[in-house]
């Protein structure tokens, strides 16, 4: 009996996976894309929403720490 093997140009990621991950979070971002009417120069900023969206990561906000210097935090 012969096994299936699945295509690579039609395989999902497993369920759970960076790559699903990756691939949800790039639809997000284009949408963000299309909705802007596909307007460049957006495209770190929609990534960072869509990640932002998709995983409920905080964006990191710079702070000054005692010495002057600046570090970043989590908002």
């Amino acid at each position: 009996m012969r096994h299936k093997t699945a295509d690579v140009s039609t395989a999902k990621p497993d369920e759970g996976s960076l790559e699903l991950t990756e691939y949800v979070i790039r639809s997000r971002a284009y949408q963000f894309f299309e909705e802007r009417g596909y307007k460049d120069g957006h495209d770190l900023e929609d990534w960072l929403r869509a990640e932002r969206d998709i995983i409920g990561k905080k964006p990191a906000v710079a702070e000054k720490d005692t010495e002057g210097g600046i570090r970043a935090a989590v908002a």
